[in-house]
């Protein structure tokens, strides 16, 4: 299992666009993706999980992943987010 903190760079957060690139990515993985802010736990295999969450920029959030392909995993998650979602 992983465990990493991580905080959300993009001047938007975790909108709309940036969870559907989150979900679509994460959805190639076999392993449990999660997202947790405070108590709040997110599926990242689900948007409205993860826009439920209201990740503003700068938010630091935990990452788990827990499964066969976690490393592939947390690499390609932790390269979208360092990428700021793509968003310019």
């Amino acid at each position: 299992m992983i465990n990493e903190k991580i905080t959300i760079q993009n001047v938007m957060g975790l909108h709309t666009r940036a969870a559907a690139k989150l979900v679509e990515l994460s959805s190639t993985f076999e392993s449990l993706i999660q997202l947790a802010n405070n108590d709040q736990l997110a599926n990242c295999k689900s948007i409205m999980s993860l826009i439920l969450l209201g990740a503003k920029k700068g938010v630091t959030l935990e990452l788990h992943i827990e499964g066969a392909d976690e490393l592939e995993a947390k690499a390609a998650v932790l390269d979208l987010i360092n990428r700021k979602f793509d968003e310019t």
